[in-house]
């Protein structure tokens, strides 16, 4: 039995970065929806945040389909 230690080390690097990437990703859409909770409480517009963190989760939701994509084909 060989194990390819560079190509285990090469798939844990990368889905160590993406894990970090979309836990980063989506903090930053709750992040967004926070800011646009306490601008409408302080009777500011929140377009521009609220916006930033739905196209944050469609980012998040498009990474995921396309690893669920990749695992059924």
């Amino acid at each position: 039995m060989h194990i390819d230690w560079a190509a285990l080390g090469s798939v844990f690097g990368v889905s160590l970065m993406v894990t970090v990437a979309l836990v980063g990703l989506f903090a930053l859409g709750i992040a967004g929806l926070s800011k646009g909770e306490s601008a409408t409480a302080q009777g500011g517009t929140a377009a521009l945040a609220v916006t930033g963190a739905y196209a944050c989760f469609a980012l998040c939701t498009a990474a995921v389909a396309y690893g669920i994509w990749l695992i059924v084909s």
